[in-house]
């Protein structure tokens, strides 16, 4: 018997969110046996500050050890890529798209910036201090 159109979105919704959250805890602290460390990484990033990133129409990239993680990501139309700066050893970066359709200010050690992707493609960026941390947005309707 084939899965309902609504039921499978749930399962790969439900799926997303249990696989992503333990990606998303580990960019912001280390790992024990008990689960997350939700202490303060870095002096400036603590995951119960960006709880409220986490949901429907809302993906994170972390900025750590001068490298966009994950370097790539794919969303669909209408959802807000968030930048989190978790690189507290190092000077302030921005995500800034190599066309000009964003550019974001420079984002010191726990700052964020936000932009929303409305059209479907890829959407190539960098930081203009660190020229060579580079990254993609691949805006996809069926993602």
């Amino acid at each position: 018997m084939p899965m309902r159109a609504k039921t499978r979105r749930r399962l790969a919704a439900t799926t997303a969110l249990l696989v992503g959250m333990p990606v998303f805890t580990s960019c912001f602290s280390d790992r024990t046996a008990a689960g997350p460390d939700l202490s303060t990484v870095g002096g400036s990033c603590q995951i119960s500050d960006f709880r409220d990133l986490i949901g429907p129409g809302k993906a994170i990239v972390v900025i750590r050890d001068f490298s966009f993680q994950p370097a790539s990501i794919r969303v669909r139309p209408g959802t807000t890529v968030t930048w989190v700066n978790c690189d507290a050893a190092a000077d302030p970066h921005t995500t800034t798209s190599d066309t000009g359709v964003w550019d974001s200010p420079l984002l010191p050690a726990g700052k964020t910036f936000g932009h929303r992707f409305d059209q479907a493609g890829t959407f190539d960026y960098h930081c203009t201090p660190h020229p060579f941390m580079k990254g993609s947005v691949v805006v996809d309707p069926n993602a």
